[in-house]
């Protein structure tokens, strides 16, 4: 079995593993499914954003690298942009844990 598919299988168990716990509750279905709908729109936002973000940082950081070394006197400017970009990537991706946390956090009793 290749790396990828390891690591695909790990993935796929620890999401049923999570999303086990809303099959046992038993509670109003309109509130339910509602709940249920958060939970993976709220998952799924924050899992795009840091599959997107650690990609991005991988790649940005690999050409800093690349550029150094074709270029060792602009160094220091390669690494302040790196930095910065960096930083906007992660500020991103912090944006998103956010709109997921505010899409979890949403009182389901007021609209129902």
């Amino acid at each position: 079995m290749s790396r990828k598919m390891k690591a695909l299988g790990l993935l796929l168990f620890f999401i049923v593993l999570a999303g086990s716990p809303l099959v046992a509750q038993e509670i109003n279905p309109i509130k339910a499914s509602l709940f249920k709908l958060s939970i993976i729109i709220g998952g799924a936002i924050i899992c795009v954003a840091a599959a997107a973000g650690a990609f991005c940082q991988a790649k940005a950081i690999s050409s800093a690298c690349e550029g150094i070394s074709r270029n060792p006197g602009a160094a220091p400017h390669i690494r302040f942009l790196l930095i910065f970009g960096l930083v906007l990537i992660e500020t991103l991706v912090i944006y998103a844990l956010l709109i997921s946390i505010i899409i979890l956090m949403v009182k389901w009793n007021a609209y129902i």
